[in-house]
């Protein structure tokens, strides 16, 4: 029998089968991750106009929770459903999530910008709005990569996914200086300026992005999702609450409460991990770390992600209470002015990731990524062996190398992950790649945070109280001032207030001859006191910084070769060293409309894996039905691009088959007594495939469906 497939049918720009489709979710993509991610740190500038606005002092001891959940409330509740989500994608349609994610996050940033309430009320309402909006942010991070993977095929997805994580990533940096301007006018700016590309984000991704065909909906893992997002809230909240002081501590770390949410987060994390390995439909398939390229990928991912928070958090209150004090900035510019003085890492980021995300496309990740991360570790001991008091144009220089390791590394690493996942599979792993990054992120502020309390806690009291006395304050006021957690003065510093202004108070400062008073609040003492201090902090959390980007470095390049899921072994562009590059192949065209996409639990997961994480077997296996779902005993064939037959099967009683052939594209014939024959171009992976096909009864002058049209 031969059966010759008919050209697909025209389609039109917004559907996924037309060239012109991968642009329009390219720029929605980037839209939305630009959006998400710009309002993680655009509320971290913003937060001393905030709480003037609200008529608050985030600086006394009871509203220092209010400070911590403003800063730390988004970033976690995107890193708790960012793997849920990007599941729900997988299952429901990543189209139809991500929209939502852009509506949810409009509607929570009105809400955001009409907060009606002033003081702790008015703090409430932003902490449990921008949970909302964290809601809708991490519907959009959780679908964008997965939306880009499905539009481009592999060998352009470096670009594509370059592009994306220029947004991902520079949204961070530029939400530090819009922020700082928009908080100099009126702070409900800070929301305001998120709506209009809401609205327009809403309306352009509804009207033009569409899923693949053949999605469908499976059990949610319920266990899975609740397992997983109480223990990293846990873990995330035991963080939280370690920065702030406990029981005559500078640091909560020995608080019993920390202590139980920490242990009790791993705990439930390890629930999490066997419950996976139970539920037929998991949230996240745990077979996928047995490809190398994956595991290397993310371990790299949550490395990188804990060096870059924490360079963010330590320029900002390096440059707001040190350095910008001391050139003569008043303390409430400082905020604007920081984020303009670290616009050189945005630049350099902005240059070099599209660059790698291209380049990656033709030599693959390993080079770039792990190329990326020793750069990022060199510019951690320039910044190590920078005095307190820098010259800025040093400064600058090694910001900018440091944005271009940043780019080097972010788009080849995520562009190889995503390549390395099963099309079934992209919503949770991109989901999991996100988490990391977010909880990476929440985590690293908390951590060198709380190094650089331990730095200051050890030489700031003697520091404090010798200079406090000097200027006449008389001793019992210096010690009490001495004796205080440094928590409260680097908040200070931090929310561009004056330090001794904010602690001694007006009573102790109008009691004080004038020229006292006068230097105890000009823009030299303080700064001038803590520089010691501040940079053995300094020390220790850059040296922890070198350490956590060599290890990303060394994860990065044990991910072998170029490895694209799906593809035959000598597809690859780059085998690792000493392995056989194999015969010349021409690479395999895929049919996106025709990618399996079916979810059941032993769809596309690796079987056994090389030296480079690539999958060895090929399997099709997969179930014939009617349109209403009854099981039909059929015959298919599976022939390549020169028409030679490479596997053939039948289906058993239940409608299912299982058939053997070389992995790569290949034309599926299906026919059965009674009905249309159907035939379809997909791809057969190396690691086993998933694919049902339904026939439709046979009429008079019925003739070959074809897949898609």
């Amino acid at each position: 029998m031969t059966t010759t497939a008919q050209a697909p049918v025209p389609v039109s720009r917004a559907h996924p089968d037309h060239p012109g489709y991968k642009w329009l979710a390219l720029s929605n993509t980037t839209l939305g991750v630009l959006m998400a991610t710009m309002n993680s740190s655009i509320v971290l500038i913003s937060l001393p106009a905030i709480f003037r606005g609200i008529g608050i002092n985030p600086l006394e001891p009871g509203n220092i929770s209010y400070l911590l959940w403003m800063i730390m409330g988004y970033m976690l509740v995107t890193a708790v459903l960012v793997v849920t989500l990007g599941r729900f994608g997988d299952m429901y349609g990543r189209a139809k999530i991500y929209n939502a994610g852009f509506a949810v996050f409009t509607v929570a940033s009105i809400a955001l910008a009409l907060d009606p309430f002033s003081g702790g009320g008015g703090a409430l309402w932003l902490i449990l709005v921008r949970v909302v909006q964290g809601i809708g942010g991490a519907m959009l991070m959780a679908n964008a990569t997965a939306i880009l993977t499905d539009a481009f095929p592999a060998e352009r997805r470096g670009f594509a996914i370059g592009t994306n994580s220029v947004a991902a990533i520079g949204g961070s940096f530029i939400g530090l200086l819009v922020g700082g301007v928009l908080s100099e006018v009126d702070w409900r700016l800070v929301f305001w300026v998120s709506v209009p590309f809401g609205v327009l984000g809403t309306i352009w991704a509804y009207k033009t992005l569409r899923d693949p065909a053949g999605r469908r909906e499976h059990k949610i893992d319920w266990w899975g999702n609740l397992t997983f997002g109480v223990g990293l809230i846990l873990l995330l909240v035991g963080v939280i609450y370690a920065i702030q002081p406990y029981g005559g501590h500078a640091e909560g770390w020995t608080n019993p409460f920390v202590l139980g949410c920490l242990i009790g987060g791993v705990v439930v994390l390890a629930i999490f991990c066997v419950v996976e390995t139970r539920v037929t439909q998991p949230m996240f398939h745990l077979e996928l770390f047995k490809i190398r390229a994956f595991t290397s990928g993310l371990v790299a991912t949550l490395m990188s992600a804990l060096s870059r928070g924490g360079l963010q958090f330590m320029l900002i209150i390096w440059l707001q209470g040190i350095w910008l004090p001391l050139h003569g900035y008043d303390y409430e510019q400082t905020p604007l002015w920081s984020a303009i003085y670290v616009l050189p890492l945005t630049v350099g980021f902005l240059i070099s990731a599209p660059i790698s995300g291209v380049l990656s496309d033709r030599f693959g990740a390993r080079l770039f990524a792990t190329g990326g991360l020793v750069i990022v570790a060199l510019t951690f001991v320039g910044l190590l062996i920078l005095p307190t008091d820098f010259n800025y144009w040093w400064f600058a220089a090694i910001l900018f190398v440091n944005g271009v390791g940043s780019g080097l590394f972010i788009s080849p690493n995520m562009t190889g992950i995503m390549n390395s996942l099963p099309a079934d599979q992209r919503g949770a792993g991109s989901g999991m790649m996100s988490t990391l990054q977010n909880s990476g992120m929440a985590l690293s502020i908390g951590i060198f945070f709380s190094m650089l309390i331990a730095g200051l806690a050890s030489s700031m009291p003697a520091a404090l109280l010798g200079g406090l006395t000097a200027q006449n304050v008389p001793l019992p006021v210096a010690q009490q001032v001495a004796a205080l957690p440094p928590v409260g003065t680097l908040f200070a510093a931090f929310l561009g207030y004056n330090p001794m202004a904010e602690i001694l108070g007006p009573q102790v400062l109008g009691a004080l001859p004038p020229g006292n008073a006068a230097t105890l609040v000009g823009k030299q003492f303080f700064p001038n006191l803590v520089t010691g201090a501040f940079h053995d902090g300094l020390v220790v959390v850059f040296a922890v910084a070198i350490a956590v980007s060599l290890v990303g470095a060394i994860a990065s390049l044990f991910r072998g070769g170029k490895y694209v899921h799906g593809q035959d072994d000598a597809d690859r562009v780059e085998p690792a060293e000493g392995d056989p590059a194999g015969p010349a192949l021409p690479a395999p065209t895929v049919s996106h409309a025709a990618a399996p996409t079916s979810d059941d639990r032993n769809a596309s997961l690796p079987a056994s894996n090389d030296r480079n994480g690539a999958p060895s077997g090929a399997v099709l296996t997969g179930r014939v039905t009617t349109a209403e779902g009854r099981p039909v005993g059929a015959t298919l064939t599976a022939t390549d691009a020169s028409g030679h037959q490479i596997g053939r099967a039948r289906t058993d009683s239940e409608g299912t088959f299982t058939l053997r052939a070389r992995p790569g594209t290949a034309l599926l014939i299906c026919s059965a007594p009674g009905h249309a024959p159907r035939a379809e171009t997909l791809t057969i992976g190396v690691g086993g495939t998933r694919h049902d096909v339904v026939l439709e009864q046979s009429a008079r002058g019925a003739r070959t469906p074809v897949a898609g049209s």
